[in-house]
């Protein structure tokens, strides 16, 4: 009997999930927490802790993770050396690289060059920073049009440093070459972290003596091989949402839904149709960085089963900071009962998100470095045990800067531990996984904070998470409503109600104590499927191979020599049309529109199937759709421009079974692979 491996490495959990390949059935599953900064270990302790007889049985394993997220978002990527090749304009904020140089070169809109490239400059960059950098960045003006540039200064670069080299043409075919060189930029700052991660998961598989095909999910959705990974980390950027979306579609057999997933530190809603991630018409946008990475169209809410709950006025807020739940720091630290039935509370006066009766600070383990002098006598006042606001205020012998504390928790030298919406789940009973009696002494701090009880306050926090939920959904839905309109009607007061048409799917650990909340809220169709609590790791698991390839078909216009035309025609015309068609390594020009039309499609068909087969699908589990968008001008007969879009699905390998495969699917596959086989053949 033969398996595969499903791992979701995310902000607060791992998770891991066993599929028997012979029917696509789960078989095992668990969570552990993940391991900071390190995902690794959780992985480790995650796969131990699944049956040792379903492991060795292993011979497929997919991973997502939310690694590239967090190292773009914390700043904590390798130096790179960027060298942009054109007139590119640099906005005031300046570039985000410390090693980068403009040189003279590019290309036109049409692919021809514009000016000749400074090799030298190339040369000079790259000798006076090989030793500051871990890898280069390089885009070119209008390097989607023609890649020859920027291919040189990769050749030239890797002959006289060795040192990997990323090109923006590599990343996107898309117009705009500053957006494109900060893509290039963020890829090649995670080369080698995403290189050691991708390392330690193939040797940990390798050394249990699993022989396995190790595959990684993007964030649109598909999956490719951990080598192609090691190349474009940062197309796993978002992998975790677009995990929990292909897993909502599996778990429930749904090919059309909406999903809301719940993490520990955000609520993540997101669409599947007939089978497809919705992407985004834009870029991802991460850390405030506009990338060219298609990724799934979703929206985020910063509220998530870690989100801190604190009170100010006598009203109670929800993150948008992530703290340790108090259940959970009883159970990691010995004698933190005791600190948190000890501590005093501060003055109501002073009461602010980092200064509350149930708020406590711990080291990381982090190196400590360019600290200021209050930071520093902050940071030293919080030696071994978590530590309270008040026990700080006794140590300094003055009262500590919140600032101080915020800046140190920015820099991820200490964390907090506080009341979250976990801790009020545990004092109501619907989640038991730590300790009780932390967040019940917790809340009872807190409700008297708010001259309410315990119970009337988690249950508070509760219908706050679920409304939460409920308004990140619709925002995502119907995209451009004020948030006083959904606000409105999530109230109940106006005789209105949202309606929902499609199945919505919960994920997430405790996402069960919501449902009823959420059914209140808005009129859908809820579901909470088997295995919820690990849809990310099904989803890592059960992604498609899917290959997307856009070619440009451009109209121009040519003066007209004697070369090619009748003394009739050049008495008659003075320009002749041609049409560019711009692949992503090759340019052609025709002279005829259908002509450079049949050439766009086939040359991305051949690509698309090319990638395919390569990833180990046959030609009957592959899925081809072309898709053709023009754009005309009044009165021209043909279009300025057309994109042919071709789409390659696979059907996920771990779903064999006619039963559990889609019909959509399995008939879709049938009628486009005849006309996908025509397409290309002979060609």
């Amino acid at each position: 009997m033969q398996y595969s491996l499903g791992i979701d490495a995310g902000g607060t959990f791992t998770d891991a999930v066993m599929v028997r390949d012979s029917d696509g059935v789960i078989v095992d599953s668990t969570k552990v927490l993940t391991t900071y900064p390190d995902p690794i270990g959780g992985i480790k302790k995650a796969i131990d802790e699944l049956d040792p007889e379903f492991v060795k049985n292993v011979k497929l394993v997919s991973v997502s993770t939310t690694l590239s997220t967090n190292t773009i978002l914390e700043d904590t990527g390798f130096p790179v050396g960027v060298i942009l090749v054109g007139d590119y304009v640099i906005p005031e904020e300046g570039f985000p690289a410390k090693y980068y140089v403009r040189l003279s070169g590019g290309h036109t809109s049409n692919g021809e060059e514009a000016f000749p490239l400074d090799e030298e400059g190339v040369r000079k960059f790259a000798l006076g920073v090989k030793d500051q950098v871990s890898a280069f960045a390089v885009s070119s003006f209008f390097s989607n049009r023609n890649s020859a540039h920027e291919l040189r200064v990769k050749q030239i670069i890797k002959e006289l440093t060795g040192l990997p080299v990323v090109c923006g043409h590599e990343l996107s075919q898309e117009v705009g070459a500053y957006d494109r060189s900060i893509t290039a930029y963020l890829n090649a700052q995670l080369l080698p972290i995403t290189h050691r991660f991708i390392k330690s998961i193939m040797q940990d598989i390798r050394s249990r003596g699993i022989n396995a095909n190790l595959l990684m999910l993007k964030c649109d959705g598909s999956v490719v091989s951990m080598e192609e990974a090691l190349e474009k980390p940062i197309e796993s950027i978002f992998s975790g949402p677009a995990a929990s979306l292909v897993g909502a579609a599996y778990l429930t057999k749904y090919d059309t839904c909406a999903m809301v997933d719940v993490g520990g530190t955000s609520t993540d809603v997101a669409l599947i149709k007939n089978g497809i991630p919705e992407l985004s018409d834009q870029g991802a946008v991460v850390g405030g960085w506009k990338t060219m990475v298609k990724a799934i169209r979703m929206e985020t809410s910063a509220t998530g089963g870690d989100s801190h709950i604190w009170i100010k006025d006598r009203k109670f807020y929800v993150g948008p900071r992530r703290v340790i739940p108090l259940c959970r720091a009883a159970d990691e630290y010995i004698g933190f009962m005791n600190k948190l039935k000890e501590s005093k509370n501060p003055s109501r006066k002073l009461l602010c998100e980092n200064i509350q009766p149930t708020k406590f600070f711990v080291r990381t383990g982090f190196l400590p470095m360019d600290l200021s002098t209050i930071e520093a006598e902050t940071y030293d006042a919080i030696q071994g045990m978590p530590v309270s606001y008040t026990e700080l205020f006794v140590r300094l012998k003055k009262q500590p800067s919140v600032r101080a504390l915020d800046t140190l928790i920015q820099k991820r030298l200490i964390q907090a531990i506080g009341f979250t919406p976990t801790d009020a789940l545990h004092v109501l009973g619907d989640f038991k996984q730590w300790n009780i009696e932390a967040s019940v002494l917790g809340a009872e701090r807190l409700a008297r904070l708010m001259d309410t009880n315990k119970e009337e306050l988690c249950a508070d926090i509760k219908r706050k998470v679920a409304r939460n939920m409920a308004s990140a959904l619709v925002s995502y839905l119907v995209e451009g409503i004020p948030e006083p309109i959904v606000e409105k009607m999530l109230s109940g007061e106006n005789f209105t109600r949202f309606k929902v048409e499609t199945p919505v799917v919960l994920l997430g650990g405790p996402v069960v104590a919501f449902k009823e909340e959420m059914k209140k809220l808005i009129d859908a169709e809820i579901v909470l499927p088997e295995h919820c609590s690990v849809g990310n790791a099904v989803g890592a698991l059960v992604g498609k191979g899917i290959k997307r390839v856009e070619i440009l078909v451009k109209r121009d216009f040519a003066p007209i020599t004697g070369e090619n035309v009748t003394d009739e025609e050049l008495k008659t015309a003075k320009e002749v049309v041609r049409y560019f068609v711009f692949a992503p390594e090759d340019r052609q020009v025709f002279s005829e529109y259908i002509d450079a039309i049949d050439f766009a499609t086939t040359t991305a068909t051949k690509i698309v199937m090319d990638y395919m087969r390569s990833a180990g699908y046959s030609d009957n589990d592959v899925d081809i759709e072309v898709t053709k968008k023009e754009l005309s001008i009044r009165d021209s007969e043909e279009p300025v421009e057309t994109k042919i879009i071709v789409v390659g699905v696979g059907i996920s390998k771990v779903v064999v079974e006619k039963d559990v495969i889609p019909d959509y699917m399995r008939k879709k596959a049938i009628s486009t692979r005849e006309a996908a086989g025509r397409s290309y053949s002979g060609r």
